[in-house]
């Protein structure tokens, strides 16, 4: 129910406190709902920093280019990677609005850095010969190999 009488008009001052104090509620509602998103953030920020300070050009002193920077689309590379995460966190990112389980596929950017880690540097150098020298043939004797097997020919 409606007070009687007319409405009282409010000041100036009072409706820019109250515009003030509204555009602070709802930042911290903004803030407050991002919060989940920070780590999401940071991997976008520090990803793009990373390929970004991968592609600087260097210049000479007159302004012709001397190196163009790394390829960032070379395959097998480290930007290659990085790309991978920030799709990865792009798809996570949207997905998570329809399940929040989806979050769990963040796991897979650690797991592919384990494999690879396992692929390129952890098998090799745990599958790797102990060392044991191999005795180098003469050549004399290699020599009288080939003879022999020029004569069975």
């Amino acid at each position: 129910m409606q007070p009687k009488g007319k409405v009282g008009t409010r000041g100036k001052k009072q409706i820019f406190e109250e515009n003030k104090e509204t555009l602070k509620f709802y930042l911290r509602i903004i803030l407050g709902a991002n919060m989940a998103l920070v780590f999401s953030l940071a991997v976008y920020g520090a990803s793009y920093h990373s390929m970004s300070s991968m592609a600087r050009a260097a210049f000479s002193e007159d302004g012709s280019l001397v190196d163009g920077g790394m390829d960032l689309n070379m395959e097998q590379g480290m930007a290659e990677h990085l790309k991978d995460v920030i799709l990865l966190t792009a798809i996570v990112q949207v997905l998570s609005c329809f399940s929040l389980y989806i979050w769990s596929f963040w796991l897979l950017a650690p797991g592919r850095a384990l494999y690879l880690l396992w692929v390129n540097v952890l098998g090799p150098w745990f599958t790797a010969d102990s060392g044991a020298p191999v005795p180098e043939h003469n050549e004399k004797r290699q020599r009288r190999q080939e003879r022999r097997q020029m004569k069975r020919l």
